[in-house]
């Protein structure tokens, strides 16, 4: 292999298929043998992972070029194709056309420095959302070292060994080395629009065309049926998806269609109106109000109202001043325009989400799109599965039962993929006779396997067999230490299976294995049971192994065997009901429990026929039931307390058994441990299965006293129901899922959250949060930091606005300060107006964005996003600290003016300094300091809406000292308010700087008049502060008072069940209703 000029080994194309490395002949004209053996493969440890780097490094990333990535010219044109930038620019073309050098210079400077920092900033959360999407984009499952594990896709290298199933998309052009009913949809490749079924035997000549070779998966195709193992040969560019890459890259089309008729013609009003919608959409584009989340729409639009807004102000200051041409009337009009522009709002918005989604890298969570984050603090509802994200998803068998013989227990051990630890107690009795005081350890009789191989004579061995075969797990030890790979379900099986000699390898590999496997039915989630059709090698005979939800799989069972080596005896209800009596007794412990059964099959079959599933997965003898316990997560039931804490219910949607699910539901408190306390039929409608929940109507459902808390036997389509459930009662829901059919469900949910490590990759593409860790957990993680940005986007929005209002109150009450001329003085000048907006505004909001979240974020209800961050609250608060900074302004103006002055106003003021600007220049200078100093403080009073400034903490014993703790706790907001404080002297001292731009002059003895007007601004925010405290006590007073009880003060069950609980407060009253359950 030659290297190119960028160090990366070159590639090339052999006869026919394209190839990485040089091959005899391409691989699909190769056995998968000499295909594994050309590369250096292995077919069941897979490469090393040094020689995995090696070659990732010669051969390159697998990727299909570059993307798109960032566009630095995209994200110019959004700094200024908004509403903030372009009221600048009109603002800029004004001050240029009344020869306002000095303020059209400094609002160009503005621009330019606006545009520029946003730039950066934009570009930076671009990146940083750039590699976020990166993180959640396809994974492969690859075999080194002899471990399974996931990689990115563009890791994958040529000779690993993939594993392939249901749902996934292939990472790169693989050699198949085995397929079970394996399919692919190849239309993207081949045109073919039904999938292609695969044969790992065939090989085929050289010039055979891409849609003919059925012995190779092709990189970018799903897989649509069955499971299958292949060797990498070709990766990026050289696959043969690589060569028809950039047909690949098409863009959508942003032209609104033309109603056409059915005979293809249009009237002209139709092309009008498709042209008028085309435009509209670009604009609204161009303005931001059509495109990015919920919250930064709803910004754009209000950019566009403060937009028609400031142009009313100006048109009310030209008024005022009987539209006089001059250019201080029209410099003052600008000026107050400018004042209701809130130049840095969008971009704050925008670093703070992409801050966020950082954040919640580092807790397991990857954002797929910026809207989720914003809907993740409203969410009320949250709908899990059980397996792996409620639990550990590392499953051990814990009993099994054969009728013939009586129960196996195996003790826990540390290690719970070796088969070589841990002992084994046998039990003639069966499960529902034990005794299981000793956390689940029934008395016995310890055995070593050889003892109990001989003692189960036959029927264990055809228990062993359904265990083992009916198994697509691998269990296998290397360099002294034991490997699996598969479903956690599976392996535990086949972990037990190994304990007794009885491992899948052994039976099914070398060079003449006992048995071969002729076909598979893998499970599926409607008749929940897959079987396994097998050859036994040295007699040709076939035989059917099958394992599955017990009441699914005794339904197909018409035998027994009672007695070992005895005659098979007829499946009868008396024993059906045994089966199920055993089961409850096994479930009842917390564990899954599966059936297992097998038959002859007389029919002949060979790999590739089709064949009839109603007549395998028939006439079964039973075999006996296992029992798996999958321990909950340490840290579940705390998560499920935090989510009770914030009023959100917690929903558990799995496919276990009602008693299994019931048990781990209590023991990671989904369930009320009052069950007693509430009534009869809604305790029966906390716990259904998929069949009850699936047969009710949706006015039924709707009828129910309460949506179940935990679904059984639980399919993708009750998924759906579900959700639509939770939406006609007005719930705002999170949905988690990891397989193709979770894809509707996760669709529909407000949130849909796919698993990271054991979701598919159709899953991920539905959803709208991954958890890269599979960890309910992380789930409430993500609410939590959804919580905080939601805050913090209200804080400094909040603080924005409110300083939007005082400075146009300012100036539009301004109007009334008149000089000899009869022309309105501005009490702040256009270029001071553009430093409050623009630095002594913004870098605080930034800092606002990064506080960290209040202590009780995760002990109050979720927000209704209908409101979003404008409720009422925020709104009164608005308006009550414009209104208070605004008379303090105006305040000071006037007492500098009026009681110091002597009311002489001067000529000309708004223009340059005289003599006799004197007065107002230094009035002008005192109403800046104020506002600058308000606006800074303000940005700390708004780091709690409610708690003092001076006590946020309300535990802590620092009385006087905690208020300086808390402002240097958030570092960035600490050097924002001190940079705006300090910048003031420069700006008010330097002569020129002062009179020339800013217009005012240096001040004296007025910095007591700031000093004060400071003072009288922080007893104001608090009182106001104070005022609310004392009205939300007394609302809560007023509730406790009419039998109420306040949010904080209920406990953890009463905030999720209080409703259910009352509502048993009389039981006497009220009938049990369950046939509405059932």
């Amino acid at each position: 292999m030659a290297a190119d000029g960028k160090g990366r080994t070159s590639v090339g194309k052999d006869a026919s298929g394209q190839v990485n490395t040089h091959m005899s002949r391409p691989a699909h004209a190769l056995t998968y043998e000499q295909v594994i053996e050309e590369l250096g493969g292995d077919a069941i440890n897979g490469l090393s992972s040094s020689v995995a780097e090696q070659r990732l490094e010669e051969l390159g990333r697998n990727v299909l070029g570059e993307s798109e990535g960032v566009s630095p010219f995209k994200i110019i044109i959004a700094q200024i194709a908004n509403a903030m930038t372009l009221v600048l620019i009109l603002a800029m073309a004004v001050s240029f056309g009344i020869r306002s050098w000095i303020e059209g210079a400094v609002i160009t400077l503005v621009i330019l420095i606006n545009v520029i920092v946003g730039f950066f900033q934009e570009y930076s959360a671009e990146k940083t959302m750039d590699s976020l999407r990166s993180l959640s984009s396809p994974t492969a499952t690859v075999v080194r070292d002899g471990n399974a594990s996931v990689i990115p896709t563009s890791n994958v290298v040529v000779g690993d060994l993939v594993e392939l199933k249901t749902g996934d998309t292939v990472p790169a052009d693989l050699r198949i080395t085995e397929a079970v009913n394996f399919e692919t949809h190849e239309a993207l490749l081949t045109g073919e629009s039904l999938p292609v079924r695969k044969d790992e035997n065939a090989v085929f000549e050289e010039d055979t065309g891409p849609g003919d070779r059925l012995n190779v998966a092709y990189s970018s195709s799903t897989i649509t049926k069955g499971r299958a193992k292949g060797i990498v040969f070709a990766t990026g560019m050289q696959t043969e998806i690589g060569a028809i890459a950039m047909a690949l890259r098409e863009k959508s089309s942003k032209v609104r269609p033309v109603k056409k008729n059915r005979d293809g013609t249009a009237k002209p009003h139709r092309y009008l109106e498709a042209y008028t919608l085309t435009m509209t959409d670009a604009i609204g584009r161009f303005l931001g109000v059509n495109v990015g989340t919920p919250l930064q729409k709803k910004l754009s639009k209000l950019a566009i109202l403060l937009f028609l807004v400031a142009v009313v102000f100006a048109i009310v200051v030209l008024a005022a001043n009987k539209f006089s041409n001059r250019s201080e009337v029209i410099i003052y009009a600008v000026a107050t325009g400018l004042s209701m522009i809130p130049a840095s709002l969008v971009v704050v918005l925008t670093i703070t989400m992409a801050a966020g989604t950082k954040r919640m890298v580092h807790r397991h969570v990857i954002v797929r799109n910026l809207k989720s984050l914003e809907a993740l603090g409203a969410v009320t509802d949250i709908c899990s599965d059980k397996t792996g994200t409620l639990t550990q998803g590392k499953m051990v068998t814990r009993r099994a039962w054969i009728p013939a013989l009586g129960t196996c227990t195996v003790d826990a051990s540390s290690d719970p993929f070796n088969p070589t630890i841990g002992g084994i107690m046998f039990d003639n009795r069966p499960p529902s006779q034990l005794d299981d005081s000793k956390d689940g350890i029934a008395d016995g009789t310890a055995l070593e396997p050889a003892e109990l191989l001989l003692k189960g004579g036959s029927a264990l061995v055809e228990y062993l067999r359904v265990a083992s075969l009916a198994n697509l797990a691998t269990v296998s030890e290397l360099d002294g230490k034991w490997h699996a790979r598969g479903d956690p379900t599976e392996i535990a099986i086949q972990v037990f299976a190994s304990r007794l000699d009885w491992n899948r390898l052994k039976f099914t590999r070398g060079d003449k294995p006992e048995w071969t496997q002729i076909t598979e039915l893998p499970f599926d989630s409607d008749v929940k049971r897959m079987s396994v059709v097998f050859k036994h090698n040295s007699t040709g005979e076939s035989f059917v192994f099958t394992k599955g939800a017990v009441e699914r799989l005794i339904e197909t069972c018409q035998n027994y065997a009672l007695e070992d080596g005895g005659q098979l005896v007829e499946m009868t209800d008396s024993f059906r009901d045994e089966i199920l009596k055993n089961m409850t007794a096994l479930a009842s412990m917390g564990l899954r429990v599966l059936a297992l059964a097998s038959k002859r099959y007389n029919v002949k079959l060979k790999k590739g026929d089709d064949i009839d599933r109603a007549s395998v997965e028939s006439n079964l003898t039973f075999r006996g039931l296992i029992g798996l316990y999958d321990p909950p997560r340490a840290e579940s039931a705390p998560a499920v307390r935090s989510c009770h804490e914030a009023g959100i219910s917690v929903h558990m949607l799995t496919g276990d058994h009602p008693d299994t699910a019931k048990a781990i539901a209590v023991e990671v408190g989904i369930l009320p441990s009052r069950m007693g306390h509430i009534r009869r039929d809604i305790a029966d409608c906390m716990v259904m299965t998929a069949s009850q929940f699936d047969a009710l109507s949706d006015e039924q459902v709707d009828e129910l006293p309460v949506l179940p808390l935990v679904i059984a036997r639980c399919a993708p389509s009750t998924k759906v129901r579900m959700i639509d459930a939770l939406h006609r009662r007005k719930r705002f829901c999170a949905m988690t899922g990891d397989g193709v059919n979770d894809s509707p469900s996760l669709r529909r949910a407000d949130v849909g959250i796919a698993m990271g490590q054991a979701g598919s990759d159709v899953a991920k593409e539905a959803s709208d949060v991954v958890l890269s860790d599979d960890n309910f957990a992380s789930i409430v993680a993500a609410i939590e930091e959804g919580r905080r940005i939601f805050d913090n986007i209200q804080k400094f929005i909040l603080h924005v606005l409110a300083e939007n209002i005082a400075q146009a109150l300012t100036l539009l009450v301004g109007l009334a300060f008149k000089d000899r001329t009869g022309l309105s003085v501005f009490p702040l000048a256009p270029v001071e107006i553009l430093w409050i907006i623009c630095v002594t505004s913004g870098a605080p909001d930034m800092g606002l964005g990064f506080e960290r979240a209040v202590s009780d974020i995760m002990s109050r209800p979720p927000k209704d996003l209908k409101t979003g961050v404008f409720d009422l609250e925020f709104l009164i608060d608005m308006v009550v600290y414009g209104v208070w900074v605004a008379a303090l302004c105006l305040g000071s103006f006037s007492l500098v003016v009026y009681r110091f002055g002597g009311g002489n106003l001067g000529q000309g003021c708004n223009e340059r300094h005289s003599d006799s600007c004197e007065v107002v220049f230094r009035a002008r200078a005192t109403t800046f300091a104020c506002l600058t100093w308000f606006a800074l403080f303000l940005a700390w009073e708004m780091i709690d809406r409610r708690r003092s400034f001076f006590r946020m903490q309300s535990g802590s014993k620092r009385y006087f000292t905690q208020w300086a703790l808390d402002v240097w706790r958030n570092r960035f907001l600490f050097w924002a308010v001190a940079f705006g404080f300090f910048s003031l002297f420069p700006i008010v001292y330097i002569p020129g700087l002062n009179t020339v731009v800013f217009k005012h002059t240096a001040i004296t003895w007025e910095w007591a008049i700031v000093i004060i007007a400071s003072a009288l601004f922080f007893g104001g925010v608090e009182c106001w502060k104070w005022g609310k405290r004392v009205y939300y006590r007394g609302r809560d007073a007023r509730k406790l008072a009419k039998g109420g009880v306040a949010w904080k003060d209920l406990d953890v069950e009463q905030r999720i069940f209080s409703e259910y609980l009352e509502l048993s407060a009389d039981n006497s009253t009220h009938e049990p209703s369950a046939e509405k359950c059932q």
